[in-house]
């Protein structure tokens, strides 16, 4: 049976859905209008992206306490009108023959920072919106959309490229964000604000909380007994203190690390070294993600029939071993075949294990320190992927981009020493959250 979280939920799966498939349409348009448009260096284009992801880090760490004690929805409306200005700036500037290599700079900071503080808000209103025993069925469901995303978007905004050039795919990603802000306004009922609920005309209590909300901005926004800099470090400390969040921490932003900062490399590979045709690279990526959508799908079954913390674990230890087989590409189709397989394993098991681990950390996490958690998660891993992939370009450099892939394929097959080894499902988070799920009624 489909389980049916509500219509609160379907706005906020709808606003993620279009500003996903928004950001996979126009995926590789910057370093296109970089190199095609301003005529930018090969160093310039991996400075573009590299650049973009370490100054988002760096500033989104500050965002977390921010976050933490506003009110959820109107933060991602703000950052969606953010990034939707932020985008629509690109094609403007090129109409008035305004574009600069500093503007795509800024762009990306600008985009990568909102969308770290929009992830954040989300994953705490998330928390609030469904109840604990439906987490891992939402997850699935945002697991699903982005995989299927992944793979659609690609070959549609390739289209739109070679029909009328990457500044209209950056148009369409600006337009995905105003459609989000758009269906995030549709969402009725009560906002969160600090782990608290806020409702408009009337008292809601939590644990030993009132909030008296006529207007969610209203609410209280910061704890006066800490100091600006302390709330800075909460997520961390909570991270490191849970041996559970920690082990998961460190796994998961060491394998998101190490296959990205072969991505560019395997585009090196195919496209340079191997000279893959345009339509042939495309299907190397396209045709894998949806074993992404089919993980998505079985996840939670696998979690019924297997329990959790067994189908995390296989999961998790199959997803490291497969990215070794990219050691074995080679020109011509077989290369082409040999990509797609293990991809296609890779990114299916990457569809069963996200889901279950961002259940796993929504339900460690308390409500009050939710979105300060995800976004130094989220920070902490893009400001790591930042540094491999200009690692591995100098790897690649120093030898070749198969070994420098090789190297990594290596590396991965020690990640999942650092999962759980056993899972507590009495958790503080979880504990925490069960007692008020089934009094705000959302299903």
């Amino acid at each position: 049976m489909r389980v049916r979280l509500g219509r609160s939920f379907g706005w906020l799966w709808s606003a993620y859905a279009v500003s996903t498939y928004g950001t996979w349409i126009a995926f590789g348009a910057f370093p296109l209008i970089a190199v095609s448009v301003l005529h930018a260096p090969a160093f310039a284009v991996s400075l573009l992206e590299a650049a973009g992801l370490a100054v988002a880090a760096v500033v989104a760490f500050s965002l977390g306490p921010w976050v933490e004690h506003r009110a959820k929805r109107p933060v991602m409306i703000a950052m969606d009108l953010i990034r939707f200005a932020a985008m629509a700036s690109v094609p403007i500037a090129y109409v008035l023959d305004l574009l600069s290599y500093g503007q795509l700079l800024a762009v990306s900071v600008i985009s990568g920072t909102a969308g770290i503080a929009f992830s954040a808000a989300s994953g705490a209103y998330l928390k609030h919106l469904v109840r604990g025993d439906q987490l891992l069925v939402a997850n699935g469901r945002f697991e699903g959309t982005t995989w299927v995303a992944t793979a659609a978007g690609p070959p549609l905004g390739g289209a739109l490229i070679g029909l009328l050039g990457p500044v209209i795919t950056v148009m369409a990603d600006a337009l995905s964000y105003l459609l989000s802000a758009l269906g995030v306004l549709r969402i009725r009922g009560d906002d969160v604000v600090g782990g608290r609920d806020v409702v408009h005309g009337r008292d809601v209590v939590r644990g030993a909380d009132v909030v008296r909300g006529t207007d969610a901005a209203a609410a209280p926004r910061d704890r006066p007994t800490r100091s600006r800099g302390a709330d800075l470090l909460l997520g961390w400390r909570f991270i490191l203190r849970d041996h559970v969040l920690r082990r998961l921490f460190a796994n998961q932003i060491l394998v998101g690390g190490l296959i990205m900062a072969t991505a560019p490399l395997l585009s090196v590979l195919l496209l340079g070294q191997y000279h893959f045709p345009a339509w042939q690279y495309g299907l190397a990526f396209g045709i894998p993600a949806l074993g992404g959508f089919v993980g998505a799908r079985l996840s939670a079954r696998l979690v019924t029939r297997h329990g959790r913390h067994r189908v995390m674990t296989v999961s998790g230890w199959l997803r490291s071993l497969f990215p070794l087989g990219l050691a074995f590409v080679r020109p011509g189709i077989p290369g082409l075949l040999t990509v797609i397989i293990v991809e296609g394993l890779l990114i299916t098991c990457m569809g069963i294990f996200n889901p279950i681990y961002a259940t796993e950390r929504l339900q460690r996490t308390p409500a009050d320190l939710t979105a300060q958690i995800l976004s130094t998660w989220s920070a902490a891993g893009k400001l790591l992927q930042a540094a491999l992939m200009l690692i591995w370009g100098i790897l690649a450099t120093l030898t070749s981009p198969l070994a420098a892939i090789t190297f990594s394929g290596v590396l991965l097959l020690a990640t999942p020493l650092l999962l759980p080894r056993r899972i507590h499902l009495s958790a503080p988070g979880l504990i925490e959250r069960q007692p008020t799920a089934h009094t705000h009624g959302h299903a």
